[in-house]
């Protein structure tokens, strides 16, 4: 069965349809993956990835280095706008309604700009629009400081910044709202067992963009490709293990590209 024909039918049926975006779909928008040259981190005369940068042991041994990176990032984020595939994104939503799930790996807050809705929204890495108490006195997130200007690459946080960015119930230093490469999905903070417990019963899952990296992300796309009846769609340029589940699966589509090609035009299957 060709494209249309796997897709079409979601427009009038009462099935569940879950989007899972990565790191590609924010390229687009020229957010670097930061895992190319742009995210290294100089600390001293040693140079740090980002795999060793966005972990708890990191901020516990360098705060103000971990946040000065962060700071950096969230300028990169709050510089860039959101594409015509998040765009395509927040009209199925529309479409869609409360079939609709949107699952992201992505911390930008791209795809809540743009206009999805933060109920149907699952952020299962965090968003760097927030910031929360690192003694957990509270669980509640806090709103990005607005006193807090543009950051270059590699410039320190000032002792202004530093006040700023220190939780107001406690005392403790804030920090980014996001998972970190040394910690666990929880529900709280990721919405990680609401976006599996949306996965068990969804019937379409559209990947965009995602090399397949993280863990919750690969349950949802191992537990999609074990039913016969779902239908997986992979949207990338390049090769990953949602491409392979695809490939294999009898209801399985190959989209080879960006998802601001692709997206626009598979919506335009359920608007006509």
């Amino acid at each position: 069965m060709d494209t249309a024909g796997l897709l079409e039918p979601f427009k009038d049926n009462n099935k569940r349809i879950t989007v899972l975006t990565g790191a590609g779909i924010s390229a687009e928008s020229g957010i670097p993956t930061f895992r190319g040259p742009e995210g290294y981190w100089t600390v001293g005369s040693r140079e740090y990835r980002p795999e060793q940068m966005a972990t708890h042991s990191m901020f516990t041994q360098n705060p103000w280095e971990v946040w000065a990176w962060y700071l950096y990032r969230h300028t990169v984020c709050k510089n860039a706008e959101p594409n015509s595939g998040h765009h395509a994104i927040v009209r199925m939503e529309e479409l869609f309604q409360d079939r609709f799930c949107l699952v992201t790996q992505n911390v930008d807050g791209l795809h809540l700009r743009a206009g999805n809705s933060p109920e149907r929204t699952y952020q299962i890495h965090g968003n760097l629009n927030y910031m929360r108490c690192s003694g957990e006195c509270t669980p509640k997130l806090f709103d990005f400081p607005k006193g807090i200007p543009d950051k270059q690459k590699d410039q320190p946080v000032t002792e202004e910044e530093k006040e700023l960015l220190t939780c107001s119930r406690c005392g403790s230093l804030t920090r980014p709202h996001v998972l970190w490469f040394d910690e666990c999905y929880n529900e709280t903070w990721y919405k990680a067992e609401s976006a599996m417990a949306w996965a068990t019963s969804t019937d379409l899952l559209l990947v965009v963009g995602t090399a397949g990296a993280t863990n919750l992300p690969m349950q949802i796309g191992t537990m999609v490709a074990r039913n016969p009846e779902a239908v997986i769609v992979d949207i990338n340029p390049s090769d990953n293990p949602f491409r392979q589940f695809a490939a294999r699966h009898d209801r399985g589509i190959v989209l080879d590209g960006p998802g601001g090609q692709f997206l626009p035009e598979l919506l335009s299957l359920w608007e006509t």
